[in-house]
């Protein structure tokens, strides 16, 4: 799934600067990282990590699940430098 999901963010990369490092961590799944103007597969350490399901990630990114909802019910767990995280909007607005 996060193969399917790595090159759509790249092309959102590619109309919008996205300052700051942000990795969304999917567990056994494995990783997908926005970092120096890519998104990679490949583990760094980043500003901020989203850890969440790839199923959910998969509904974020289509904007199919709210980010605050996500966090407040466990959906989403955020750790480093959420202002980071926030930037995502901006990147996932059309």
């Amino acid at each position: 799934m996060l193969s399917e999901i790595l090159p759509k963010l790249q092309k959102g990369l590619e109309n919008r600067p996205f300052n700051g490092s942000l990795k969304f961590d999917c567990g056994a799944d494995g990783v997908i990282v926005l970092a120096d103007g890519t998104a990679t597969d490949v583990d760094q350490e980043t500003d901020c990590t989203l850890s969440l399901s790839p199923e959910n990630l998969s509904k974020l990114l289509m904007g199919k699940l709210n980010p605050m909802t996500a966090v407040m019910m466990g959906k989403i767990k955020i750790s480093g430098n959420p202002a980071v995280a926030m930037k995502l909007g901006d990147l996932l607005k059309s």
